[in-house]
């Protein structure tokens, strides 16, 4: 069972358009090194969320197989996603936790979630002062090297 089919609630209507060679509904049953080849997670890396409380309950076959779905590669997506804006792995679990809480948290998830944004965008502004440094150290290197050649020839 996913985070999103504990609470009974709708999914995100923002959630990431569905990727290709995901198998349709009611025959989406994935294996771990599936996942692996999907997502380009490792297997170890998997396990780990679901040890922490970021991807729990998934299913098992009667081996005790792993067996992930569809809904669980959206999950594994939308992590990523958060992975990517600097979200610390504390702050994903709980809006796990928050998601798996029910639709009352939404005010808590908007919370999270924007305080998230702004810390994105205040990282946007030093890439954007590093990018501008960077651009004028090559310029100067450029007509540097441009200048240096001139008085060679």
């Amino acid at each position: 069972m996913t985070v999103m089919e504990t609470t009974g609630t709708r999914t995100d209507s923002c959630a990431a358009p569905q990727q290709a060679g995901r198998r349709p509904e009611g025959q989406d049953s994935y294996t771990i090194s599936e996942v692996v080849a999907i997502t380009g997670l490792t297997a170890h890396t998997l396990r780990w969320y679901e040890r922490i409380g970021l991807m729990p309950h998934i299913d098992r076959s009667h081996t005790g197989q792993r067996r992930y779905s569809n809904r669980d590669l959206d999950w594994l997506d939308l992590v990523g996603k958060l992975r990517l804006t600097g979200m610390p792995v504390a702050d994903m679990v709980r809006y796990a936790d928050l998601v798996r809480e029910g639709d009352h948290t939404y005010g808590d998830r908007f919370e999270l979630l924007k305080a998230t944004r702004q810390d994105v965008l205040a990282r946007m502004a030093e890439l954007q002062d590093t990018l501008a440094f960077l651009d004028r150290k090559i310029g100067f290197y450029a007509d540097a090297g441009r200048a240096l050649a001139s008085e060679r020839s």
